[in-house]
């Protein structure tokens, strides 16, 4: 049975009835209800359960960012937990010197800033071709990307590594090198320079980049094919109309892509360790070391206090970045809900 209807004339009748009534006795009435104590009740516990999981994130930054500061007396201590009593920043100042900082920050933003960018407009172009174009063997490409994204890295760490330490294209260079006798070896050594990161990303089997294609393929099924189309009747190319309508329009996406990508390149010591053997090759997860001034084995808490400057030196990897993220994370989310990822 249907519920009865409340006409305008009964709805303005009630609202004149309880502009009538006392102040108290409409105070009453809406506060002490028990649908009101049932949104405070929920309001309370929202507010709880979301202030403990943040206390729970945000307690281990807060206790790295604490020990930071404290000296060798305060690790030993007992009294002093998060405030130091004798604050001191030379743990920031010996690493930054003897650790050279500087240097691998440029290092390292050279080489994050290369890869991002290569990795992101291959990972467009490809995307593009898996969600855009019907051609045999498009599962069979798309379930080789996915493939990528299992594959454990340690498995092809020494093909990867030998095949860059002895390159050579299709031996090119090797039948070259048997007609000119130009070099002994008969391959090129790549090891210890950005070439292998630049061909991987060229080649769109670098770190992560299996992902970075399946978000990119996601976004463009999304994208409707009107678009391309209407851009075909006008007398646009393929490559036109994906430089001129496809790409402006995934900018969103892209940046995502970006910023992922110089993330986890800023932070990455499998590729680095693999290709980057020499000491000289200095990239930030190697800072991450006692420096040589606050180094002394007579300390009673020796291994505590060395724990807290390596802790010192990841807060100093992550600082770029946490910048970085702040000033872009409104792209970040916004391509990430573009991706199709998450629902």
């Amino acid at each position: 049975m249907d519920a009865p209807k409340i006409l305008k004339d009964s709805k303005n009748k009630i609202r004149v009835d309880f502009e009538r009534t006392s102040l108290a006795e409409r105070l009453k009435a809406k506060y002490l209800s028990t649908a009101f104590l049932g949104k405070v009740i929920w309001k309370i516990f929202r507010l709880v359960l979301l202030v403990g999981i943040a206390y729970i994130i945000l307690f281990p930054f807060f206790t790295k960012i604490a020990g930071s500061f404290m000296s060798r007396e305060d690790l030993v201590d007992v009294t002093v937990r998060l405030i130091p009593r004798y604050p001191t920043l030379d743990t920031y100042k010996y690493i930054i010197k003897e650790n050279s900082y500087f240097q691998a920050f440029i290092n390292t933003f050279l080489l994050s800033l290369m890869c991002a960018a290569v990795q992101t407009f291959i990972c467009a172009i490809v995307g593009y071709g898996l969600a855009k174009f019907k051609f045999k063997g498009n599962k069979l490409v798309f379930a080789a990307v996915i493939f990528t994204m299992i594959v454990p890295h340690e498995t092809i760490k020494l093909s990867m590594y030998m095949n860059f330490k002895f390159f050579d294209v299709f031996g090119l260079y090797g039948m070259l090198n048997d007609a000119l006798h130009f070099s002994e070896t008969g391959s090129i050594d790549l090891i210890n320079s950005y070439w292998p990161m630049l061909i991987l990303s060229l080649g769109g089997i670098a770190f992560k980049n299996g992902l970075y294609i399946f978000m990119m393929r996601q976004f463009f099924k999304g994208v409707p094919d009107e678009l391309e189309e209407a851009a075909y009747i006008d007398g646009e190319s393929t490559f036109g109309t994906f430089f001129k309508i496809i790409l402006p329009i995934s900018i969103p996406m892209m940046i995502t892509i970006f910023i992922f990508a110089f993330s986890w390149q800023w932070t990455d010591n499998f590729y680095t360790d693999l290709f980057f053997t020499q000491s000289g090759a200095l990239m930030m997860p190697r800072i991450i070391t006692v420096p040589p001034s606050l180094s002394d084995d007579s300390f009673a808490a020796q291994g505590l206090y060395e724990s807290c400057i390596e802790n010192t030196c990841g807060l100093l990897v992550i600082l770029p970045l946490i910048l970085f993220y702040s000033y872009l994370q409104r792209y970040l989310i916004q391509g990430i809900e573009r991706s199709g990822i998450v629902g």
